[in-house]
């Protein structure tokens, strides 16, 4: 009963971040933005970039057998990523919005790298959350089979987070 419950509460979870996320991107813009959003995006790849170092360093500590290290690299990591979701929903609560250039030669690399990161971020909160609780309740073969998958495409979408906030900073208008 208490699986079900977890699982039914990981889904849950997952759903609203999802529409969430689709919600903030139909707000209309606003007119004037507070200083401290302009910051938010560098904040985001900071955050990003922080976690994608932690994740590898896991990789490692964890192909050691180091599991200790591994768990407090990945609870960091998992926090930052709840402080990066906060962030991103606060900045894009705002409206804003940044065109990449259609005349960019480096347009259609841009667009395969964001549509791939918004693809694989979307699909990574319910992966993450479900291998934390297979590693937390003990089901550690469990948690080593969905972590081939999760790992990957965490540490993915935390790096393409950083890529993306480098190739379309230079546009930002606000």
């Amino acid at each position: 009963m208490k699986e079900k419950i977890a699982l039914r509460t990981i889904y849950i979870v997952s759903a609203i971040v999802f529409v969430a996320v689709v919600i903030l991107f139909n707000l209309p813009k606003q007119e004037t933005i507070p200083g401290f959003v302009r910051f938010l995006p560098k904040l985001n790849a900071i955050i990003n970039g922080t976690c994608s170092v932690l994740l590898a360093i896991s990789w490692v500590m964890i192909a050691r057998k180091q599991t200790a290290w591994h768990k407090r690299l990945n609870f960091t990591a998992f926090g930052l990523s709840a402080l990066f979701l906060v962030s991103y929903i606060i900045f894009h609560a705002f409206g804003v919005e940044t065109r990449f250039p259609a005349d960019n030669p480096n347009r259609g690399i841009y667009l395969f790298i964001l549509i791939s990161h918004i693809i694989l971020a979307a699909t990574v909160l319910p992966l993450v959350l479900l291998s934390f609780y297979r590693a937390l309740t003990g089901q550690i073969e469990a948690h080593k089979r969905l972590t081939r998958w999760a790992m990957p495409i965490w540490l993915y979408v935390t790096t393409t987070g950083v890529i993306v906030y480098l190739m379309i900073s230079p546009y930002y208008t606000f």
